[in-house]
């Protein structure tokens, strides 16, 4: 039974990741500073997870990367786009209606 939850835990926080990852762009980060931040709130994220999402959601446009070649190695630093920034938010109400659909069907 613990492997189901595990799996079922995992495929909730998946859908969640990404909500999670734009709401902390609005600032330049790297990805190992970003999987620290995520963890501060209580989303652990594994770096095999984070990076390829990081490269989806650049290639989707919601995302910009650059390069800083000044600090001791050079760093891909990430940022959320004017795109990146109305899908956010579209996607924050989305997820306010549905945590709020859930929170009354769990309460009957």
């Amino acid at each position: 039974m613990d492997k189901i939850v595990a799996a079922l835990g995992q495929e909730l926080k998946r859908g969640s990741l990404v909500l999670g990852v734009l709401s902390r762009l609005e600032e330049e980060k790297y990805g190992y500073a970003l999987i620290k931040e995520l963890g501060d709130y209580g989303l652990e994220v594994d770096q095999s997870t984070l990076y390829p999402l990081l490269k989806r959601l650049e290639k989707q446009g919601l995302l910009e990367s650059l390069w800083n070649l000044v600090e001791s190695r050079p760093r891909k630093y990430y940022r959320i786009t004017d795109q990146g920034r109305e899908v956010y938010h579209r996607l924050q109400l989305e997820y306010l209606k549905m945590h709020e659909s859930m929170t009354r069907l769990m309460e009957v």
